[in-house]
């Protein structure tokens, strides 16, 4: 079958409130061209370099999502462009983002990357971290960046109980955070707003969990997921 019509296979299969990130890493811009034709506008990379060469050469209208974990060091190759940026794993990496957005004049979204698999390799926050970067001084004066949400990977296992369980964690803690005092205190209500004018409540808009790949996104979407990252069922394995 055709990229064109694995798309809208995939498309049909979810509902209207999830939204498609097309996994593009590895493929070539032709490829992502045929997506494109066929309506696809997020596409996610996981190397900045990649990403970078690929919105030089593809249309503006594009929504670049990075996806793969993101070295300090090269955020401010991604800063003038990128969409939304799902690892964020560190206090430092954020600090990182606001400070290349603002060079940039621009506001950068991001997403809270949460260590839910049992693999060591994976990267991300455990729940006392992600409270303690939340509750920080320092990400309420970050004015360039904004939360939209949590993002997880399930370990790569065949057994779907135990995948299940994972997403069911990670959307256990993005519950638990969006009535949490924290998040109150950062969601933008108008009644937050004339209460305290001095909390800054535009860097943290909590309606997103990115989680589920190819083999699990219909899993995913039944825990909660609201964001699904499909490379594979689309573009065909890697070559």
């Amino acid at each position: 079958m055709s990229i064109a019509q694995n798309l809208q296979n995939i498309k049909a299969s979810l509902p209207q409130s999830v939204t498609l990130v097309a996994v593009s890493k590895t493929k070539p811009v032709a490829d992502l061209m045929e997506a494109y034709d066929a309506g696809q506008r997020i596409f996610g990379e996981n190397k900045i370099q990649e990403m970078v060469e690929k919105w030089e050469q593809m249309p503006k209208d594009i929504e670049w999502h990075m996806i793969g974990h993101v070295q300090t060091n090269k955020v401010k190759y991604m800063a003038p462009f990128v969409s939304l940026i799902h690892g964020v794993d560190s206090l430092k990496l954020l600090k990182e983002i606001n400070k290349q957005a603002a060079k940039n004049s621009r506001v950068i979204n991001c997403l809270l990357q949460i260590h839910i698999a049992e693999e060591e390799t994976k990267f991300g926050l455990d729940e006392t971290e992600l409270n303690s970067l939340l509750s920080s001084s320092e990400f309420r004066e970050m004015k360039n960046i904004q939360i939209l949400g949590l993002m997880g990977m399930a370990t790569f296992t065949d057994n779907e109980n135990q995948v299940k369980k994972e997403f069911l964690h990670l959307k256990s803690i993005f519950d638990k955070l969006l009535k949490s005092k924290e998040a109150l205190q950062y969601l933008s209500t108008e009644e937050n707003l004339s209460t305290d004018p001095n909390i800054n409540t535009t860097n943290c808009k909590l309606n997103t969990i990115s989680m589920g790949m190819s083999g699990d996104y219909q899993l995913a979407i039944e825990c909660g997921s609201t964001m699904v990252r499909i490379g594979s069922s689309i573009f065909g394995g890697r070559k």
